[in-house]
């Protein structure tokens, strides 16, 4: 360790001084190195002269004597150098002063050489400036050109951009969009025209949206004005197509076909050739007339809408716009006119909108990919065929008119098999049609009522007269009539039936081909077919016509002669019914032996209008003959008879007279007819005496009836003896004994007892089955005994100088005593 300052002492002086020694060499080491450092030129050397200054006291003095001692062995380096190479200076300082001369020579040629050079170089220096003044417009041109080469595409496709627009090529415009953001505007996406642009792109789509959409509204207006158009277009597509359909099947079937005949009933059948001809010629002269739905609308709106809201990404909203809107419009559709059930137009209209706008649906559904689809058409057919089906049922329900029903039918079915056609489920539509059958059914029966009212009235229910062979054909061509005995016959002749009876067959045939009108292209088999025309048939026999018949057989003006005629007629009409059916199963082809076939019910029908008819004979019978006993005019205290018949029942009895003779004179050819009016006679006859009888014993019971003579009571009888006579003379053939004259027993045995005063007999017989008066009540004899007391009564005065009044006064009390008590017995034993 060293002792600084010279102040301390070292133990060992030798150590001391080598230390020494070997510090002072360290140090000077260190400014060497420091030296060579600055001398390498090597900066910065801040650190380097820091070190020196940090390492020890006084190191800045040591620094610079050592600095100091190398700058003199460097000049003294400097100084070998130069006196090294001193004689050399001297002589290039020597060769230098030569050529003074020369440079200043020099230096004025090329003062005077740089003058003329910089005056001669002006006019260059100009030049130079021109040319790099168009070297620089050059080469600004020829940028210029290169941006604008690469800007004039996005100019151009922006210039088509607005030409697409002009034209309203909408969809090619957003394509274009799409170019032009996707390739060109990142090209020159720093010039500040193409911000402009980006800028502007959203706006024009948003126009671009706008004026689509506004296409469309103008589309849907539209299609919804031609909807009807496009409905009938369609419906004659499909009822074209229908009627080939028809026609090739006639073809097919022209081997099996034939005309046949039953009983001068024909069914007419064109030629089927002839048919497929017509129809194809039709077909021919219609085809360039139909039209498709492409022809009559123009669907591009849509296409143009739906493709630029779908590459605008907003489809969806397209979507439901569209739907939305076509819902409303399908309401406005289905929607009828309050008086569309007034004609077949308002219907037609009805079915061609709604055809219109389904058939435009199916297009739509057709050409475009989910802008509608299958369930969204089957929901909004199912909607709208349950509002058709509910508007059809409620204003069919108006109609009364049996041709517009057949239209509507028609109509209905054609709108049914178009939809069809597009495959809409129809089946609810035939459905309906069959209870539209059945309002058909209703109307063609009102119409008919109609119709044999008319003839019923015009008829004049005599027989039909014929006075020759064409007039005869004529007749049996209308109704199936047959009798070998007429035919025999010689001209002149008669019918047995009246002129109503081959206009009614006539209509009711009439009215089969009207049911088969409605029957037709419903889709079902010929035995359904076949049972809907019999059993429409059957109304007709069991509603109509028998209403009709029942109604004219009671109308007031129908005598008793008519009433026979309508008896005969519904009889032929009853034999014509077999026809009838054989008739039907000539339209149907369905044998009459099949199991499921109906049988007409004209047996019943007719039966029960013969009856009515029967009865309503009797009842103007009874009618009539009330009128005659409502003319009597008896003294019912006359002493003594007339001596003759009242003048009343010999009228009564020559009416009955000259009615039964009219009624057994009726023209018959045959025995059935015979038979049928001699029982309507003789039931006629029998009924008429019958009524007579309780005509005239009511008149006698009358309570108003206070008082009878006993002159009353033999005048009374005369005419009972008048009716006796007339019954036995037989006014009606047929009657066996004296059936007729039984008819009058009662008051034969009554006017007996009186007349006779037979009263023991009577009391005492009374009960017994051989009784003489067995047909004599107690009542009534009591009744009319009491009437004929009160007369005793009254001429009282004078019946007592009589001896013989007095004792029949008597015995009348005597007799009415008993009565009442036998009547009071009668009374008790009850």
């Amino acid at each position: 360790m060293c002792c600084v300052g010279g102040t301390g002492s070292c133990s060992d002086a030798g150590k001391s001084g080598a230390c020494g020694a070997m510090l002072e060499e360290e140090t000077d080491q260190t400014y060497e190195n420091v030296l060579a450092e600055i001398q390498s030129f090597e900066l910065p050397i801040e650190a380097t002269l820091r070190s020196v200054y940090d390492d020890q006291p006084n190191a800045h003095k040591k620094f610079m004597e050592k600095l100091d001692a190398c700058i003199r062995n460097h000049d003294k380096e400097i100084e070998k150098m130069c006196n090294f190479h001193h004689q050399g200076f001297v002589d290039a300082i020597t060769e230098l002063l030569k050529v003074r001369t020369d440079a200043e020579k020099l230096k004025v040629q090329v003062t005077d050489t740089n003058r003329r050079f910089q005056d001669a170089g002006k006019e260059v220096i100009v030049h130079t400036e021109d040319i790099i003044r168009c070297r620089i417009q050059q080469r600004n041109i020829i940028t210029v050109v290169e941006k604008l080469q690469l800007c004039l595409p996005v100019l151009e496709m922006y210039s088509k951009l607005k030409e697409q627009m002009s034209a309203k090529r909408y969809y090619s415009a957003l394509k274009t969009m799409e170019q032009l953001e996707n390739v060109y505007f990142p090209w020159v996406s720093q010039y500040r025209f193409c911000q402009l642009m980006i800028e502007n792109l959203p706006k024009l789509r948003e126009d671009i949206k706008e004026i689509s959409m506004s296409d469309l509204k103008d589309f849907l207006e539209s299609i919804r004005k031609h909807s009807d158009k496009i409905g009938e277009t369609a419906m004659k597509q499909a009822q074209h197509q229908k009627t080939f359909n028809v026609s090739l099947q006639k073809k097919n079937k022209m081997k099996f076909g034939k005309n046949m005949y039953i009983n001068h009933d024909k069914i007419p059948e064109e030629s089927s050739e002839t048919v497929l001809k017509h129809s194809l010629e039709e077909e021919d002269e219609n085809e360039e007339e139909v039209l498709t739905v492409q022809d009559l609308v123009d669907f591009s709106p849509v296409y143009r809408c739906l493709h630029i809201y779908s590459v605008l990404g907003d489809e969806e909203t397209f979507e439901n716009y569209y739907r939305k809107q076509r819902k409303k419009q399908a309401r406005l559709v289905l929607q009828p006119q309050s008086n569309m059930h007034e004609t077949v137009d308002g219907y037609r209209r009805y079915f061609t909108q709604i055809v219109g706008f389904f058939v435009v649906e199916d297009h739509i559904l057709h050409v475009t990919q989910g802008l509608v689809t299958r369930a969204y058409t089957d929901e909004l057919w199912n909607m709208a065929l349950s509002k058709i089906i509910a508007v059809l049922r409620a204003h069919s329900s108006y109609c009364t008119d049996p041709d517009l029903v057949l239209e509507l039918k028609n109509l209905i079915v054609i709108f049914a098999d178009t939809l069809q056609g597009y495959g809409f489920p129809v089946n609810r539509l035939f459905d309906l049609l069959f209870e539209i059958r059945d309002q058909y059914n209703e109307t063609l029966l009102k119409k008919w009522a109609g119709v044999f009212r008319d003839i019923f009235e015009e008829d004049n229910y005599s027989p039909i007269p014929i006075v020759n062979e064409e007039e005869y054909k004529i007749v049996i061509s209308k109704f199936p009539f047959q009798d070998p005995d007429l035919e025999k016959q010689s001209f002149p002749k008669k019918f047995p039936m009246s002129q109503s009876v081959p206009h009614i067959y006539i209509q009711v045939k009439e009215f089969i081909y009207a049911s088969l009108k409605f029957s037709e292209s419903l889709h079902r088999s010929s035995t359904e077919i076949d049972d809907m025309l019999r059993k429409s048939t059957n109304l007709l026999l069991t509603r109509t016509l028998s209403s009709c018949l029942l109604n004219l057989i009671r109308k007031p003006h129908i005598g008793l002669t008519e009433l026979v005629q309508i008896i005969i007629n519904t009889t032929h009409l009853e034999q014509a019914c077999k026809y009838l059916e054989d008739f039907i199963t000539n339209i149907t082809n369905i044998s009459q032996e099949t199991v499921h076939t109906t049988r007409l019910y004209g047996l019943s029908t007719f039966k029960d209008a013969r009856h009515a008819a029967e009865g309503e004979i009797y009842t103007k019978l009874n009618q009539k003959i009330d009128e005659f006993v409502q003319l009597a005019d008896y003294d019912w205290t006359m002493s003594e008879p007339d001596g003759r018949a009242s003048g009343y029942l010999m009228d009564l009895i020559n009416f009955l007279r000259s009615i039964f003779q009219v009624f057994t004179h009726l023209p018959t050819n045959n025995s059935d007819h015979a038979a049928m009016s001699g029982k309507v006679a003789q039931t006629a006859c029998m009924s008429a005496c019958q009524h007579l009888s309780t005509s005239l014993m009511q008149m006698l019971l009358d309570s108003e009836l206070k008082q009878i003579s006993m002159g009353a009571v033999q005048q009374f009888n005369l005419d009972v003896i008048q009716c006796e006579l007339f019954a036995s003379s037989e006014p009606v053939p047929g009657f066996q004994g004296d059936t007729l004259q039984l008819a009058f027993i009662d008051l034969r045995q009554l006017l007996d007892l009186f007349m006779v005063w037979d009263w023991s007999t009577y009391l005492a017989d009374y009960g017994q089955p051989a009784s003489k008066y067995l047909r004599v009540n107690p009542n009534t004899a009591l009744t009319l005994l009491e009437k004929m007391k009160d007369t005793s009564k009254k001429n009282n005065i004078f019946a007592q100088f009589r001896k013989n009044d007095r004792d029949k006064q008597k015995l009348i009390e005597t007799v009415v005593k008993q009565l009442r008590s036998l009547v009071n017995g009668m009374s008790q034993h009850a």
